[in-house]
């Protein structure tokens, strides 16, 4: 009888897609998965199709005033009630959580039902609901040695973040058709994150004119926000997760969000990258750690979301295309782990304790 796991997760890609790297690998060992969620998150849409998916009601964790601050904590008991009874019933190992605030409940419940669970962090600094659910996790993953001064605990363990070994082996051609480009000029990818970025995908589209004469931009615009522009040189998807492997393959240089998922893609794949982290204003500054971490390391430029204009962002390419090379050496020094082995040992130890 194959052993059963639940994984949680949601808001963004990157409390996601993490996941379906380990979920791939723990089906080779015999492994059978099942995924809490929430109804409307970006889950749903990326795992509701490959794992049985249970929707359970959440609450977003605020650190400001909002009216629905009253309302929230009753959808997370609700949450609460809802994932313990699923997890009554489907009885699983272990429960692995990647984040975001529909985690909370899963993970609470899992420690109600007497389940173990562990926690995968993949910032500098932990998440609200990292930190809240720390204390209900038999084990926690850390992407980075430097987090575990920022928990109060010692079940801490540094595994990386895991990346689909897919990615490892995109082939630059296929991703070269799949936008309709020739190999003639260099290839920008950008990527707003998985819910994508307003002032990344306006800044893009109004820089086009100037840089299709000597680049091809592929463009990921995120969750709703996919443009209707038909230009020679430039393709634009909404999101993308099979074409991915073969369309980093493709790319010369990126334009990216600083998640940490996404830069821990970049450095693990050696791609010369220009980092806009999320700005203080909309965000806890997590991005902004983790692209400053990277810069002192030689290993990242990055614009301040504040100071992006168009003339500033074309600048910043050309510097980076014309020092490719240097670059690539430099990204080649990164430290690379075995992330999905690790964390499935960690997995597999804690299911049987």
């Amino acid at each position: 009888m194959s052993s059963r796991i639940i994984f949680t997760g949601g808001g963004s890609a990157g409390h996601v897609v993490p996941n379906l790297a380990i979920i791939n690998a723990l089906q080779k060992d015999n492994w059978q998965s099942f995924y809490i969620g929430s109804k409307q998150g970006i889950e749903r849409k990326i795992i509701g199709q490959k794992l049985p998916y249970f929707a359970i009601a959440s609450g977003k964790l605020r650190r400001y005033f909002s009216w629905q601050n009253f309302v929230d904590p009753l959808k997370i008991f609700l949450g609460i009630v809802q994932s313990y009874f699923l997890i009554k019933k489907l009885k699983p190992k272990v429960v692995f959580s990647k984040g975001g605030f529909v985690s909370l409940p899963v993970v609470i419940a899992a420690w109600l039902n007497r389940v173990p669970t562990i926690i995968h962090e993949s910032d500098l600094t932990p998440g609200l609901t990292n930190r809240l659910s720390a204390p209900f996790a038999s084990k926690i993953c850390l992407t980075f040695d430097e987090t575990k001064k920022h928990l109060k605990t010692t079940n801490t363990v540094v595994t990386g973040c895991p990346i689909r070994s897919e990615l490892l082996k995109g082939n630059p051609e296929n991703g070269r058709a799949i936008c309709g480009f020739n190999d003639d000029k260099k290839i920008i990818l950008v990527i707003g994150g998985g819910l994508g970025s307003a002032i990344i995908n306006k800044t893009i589209e109004d820089l086009l004119p100037k840089i299709l004469a000597n680049y091809q931009v592929v463009h990921i615009c995120g969750k709703d926000k996919k443009n209707t522009l038909k230009i020679a040189g430039y393709k634009s998807f909404e999101y993308i997760y099979d074409e991915l492997a073969d369309i980093m393959a493709c790319a010369d240089l990126v334009i990216s969000r600083a998640g940490s998922n996404t830069l821990y893609e970049l450095l693990t794949l050696g791609k010369p990258h220009i980092l806009i982290p999320l700005s203080k204003k909309s965000s806890r500054g997590d991005q902004i750690i983790n692209a400053n971490f990277f810069v002192k390391r030689g290993f990242s430029k990055v614009i301040d979301e504040d100071t992006l204009t168009c003339d500033l962002l074309h600048k910043e390419i050309d510097n980076l295309a014309e020092d490719l090379d240097e670059t690539k050496q430099r990204l080649a020094t990164f430290k690379k782990t075995d992330s999905i082995k690790l964390i499935c040992d960690i997995i597999t130890s804690v299911a049987e304790q």
